[in-house]
């Protein structure tokens, strides 16, 4: 029985798509969050995400009985981590335990909760992102990726479309 994600927050929890993260931070660690941070925010790639997940890892184990597993999120972004930093397990648990921005990605409040995730748990559910599910779950990413181009291209391209007058009638209405 695996969540996808705990719907309720505890307390001194941060809201995923609400983590401030540094914006000018040149480590890869911080893009590849943003990365993850985009993914949760858009509702349909998320949900397309999990339902992959869900019918890809463990698909025989029923989902309403048993003890509950690594929610599907925290495998996402651990499994994110691993592969795009070529972690192995030891520095992916020390990432995951000791690195405030991960912990908050995970779903932990940094001061009040002090989760610990072990060396075998972090074997046993990362490894189930298979390359195969990796694959399909970049080409979901791509898809967002091309919607967020599109969104961004659609915006300028309208602002030059618009007359200069129109330009000039917009600034005195705001004045």
């Amino acid at each position: 029985m695996r969540m996808v994600i705990n719907p309720q927050m505890c307390f001194g929890q941060v809201d995923i798509s609400q983590i401030k993260l540094d914006p000018k931070s040149r480590d890869d660690i911080p893009q590849i969050l943003k990365g993850l941070q985009l993914i949760y925010a858009d509702i349909e790639t998320r949900e397309a995400i999990f339902a992959l997940l869900k019918s890809e890892i463990a698909p025989e184990v029923s989902h309403k009985n048993g003890r509950p597993g690594m929610e599907l999120w925290k495998i996402l972004v651990l499994g994110s981590l691993r592969v795009n930093l070529n972690l192995n397990y030891d520095r992916l648990q020390e990432f995951a335990n000791k690195h405030d921005d991960i912990k908050s990605m995970l779903g932990h409040a940094n001061n009040f909760d002090k989760y610990y995730y072990e060396l075998q748990t972090l074997k046993d559910n990362v490894e189930l992102l298979t390359p195969e599910l990796l694959d399909k779950i970049n080409q979901l990413v791509i898809k967002c990726g091309y919607k967020l181009v599109k969104k961004k291209n659609r915006n300028i391209c309208m602002v030059a479309l618009i007359p200069l007058w129109l330009k000039r009638m917009s600034i005195f209405q705001l004045i």
